[in-house]
């Protein structure tokens, strides 16, 4: 017969048990859910590797800190909360990009957006510098000369109707081409024209030069030369 001592004990043991197992439960539940954050896909923008007067007269302080605090911060919010309202699964931004016909037209603009301004501010420097050996001889293969290139790179930014980018990638033998994507698309999505790995961008938007340039598009893509970071370009072609 189980005395009162024994009911007592026993009741405790069991008041133990059930609140180990729930301690145990939520412990899991919390490592699914860090490991549920951890995995998610998240955009965040790159630190501006200049001072946002440093390209000027190129680029205008005033015209770089609104493209990079407002514009390219828009973007990066707005993929962010694509990713998590679409629950978007893909685990790299390329992964995404490369994919992004599967999602709506909010993740395709923003995902580009974020992506190609990050590429951009990495492609500028107020040390400028030229091209080195290798991506000379690149040029000069697929181009004819440094000078060729520039005036067909530069072509292609002036005739991209309305907002896009002009690009030089690397297409899937090695080679360099000039391409233009419209809007905020760029090479790297399924949805290109022309894929390659972009290897230097230029922003077409009026947003990039209008407050310093107005309508000199022709004006802003030939200064722009004079800040282009040709040592990361030479690092992303290595």
């Amino acid at each position: 017969m189980q005395t009162r001592r024994n009911f007592l004990q026993n009741a405790a043991k069991a008041t133990l048990g059930i609140a180990v197992s729930g301690s145990i439960l939520q412990d899991i539940a919390s490592a699914k859910a860090t490991e549920l954050n951890a995995a998610t896909l998240t955009f965040s923008q790159v630190k501006l590797p200049f001072s946002y007067a440093a390209l000027e007269p190129n680029i205008d302080a005033l015209t770089m800190e609104i493209h990079y605090t407002k514009h390219h911060m828009a973007y990066i919010n707005a993929v962010n909360d694509a990713i998590i309202t679409e629950n978007i699964k893909e685990t790299s931004e390329e992964q995404l990009l490369a994919n992004i016909s599967k999602y709506s037209a909010k993740a395709r603009n923003n995902a580009g957006g974020a992506w190609n301004h990050n590429f951009f501010w990495e492609s500028l420097s107020d040390k400028p510098g030229q091209p080195g050996e290798k991506l000379s001889a690149m040029i000069n293969k697929a181009f004819g000369s440094f000078d060729k290139f520039k005036e067909q790179f530069g072509a292609a930014a002036a005739s991209r109707f309305g907002s896009g980018w002009a690009w030089l990638i690397l297409d899937d033998s090695g080679n360099l081409k000039i391409s233009s994507t419209p809007n905020q698309d760029n090479p790297l999505m399924d949805v290109a024209e022309v894929k390659g790995i972009p290897v230097l961008g230029l922003d077409v938007w009026e947003h990039a030069y209008y407050l310093h340039y107005q309508n000199k598009r022709a004006d802003y893509i030939k200064n722009w030369w004079n800040v282009v970071n040709w040592k990361k370009v030479d690092e992303r072609i290595a």
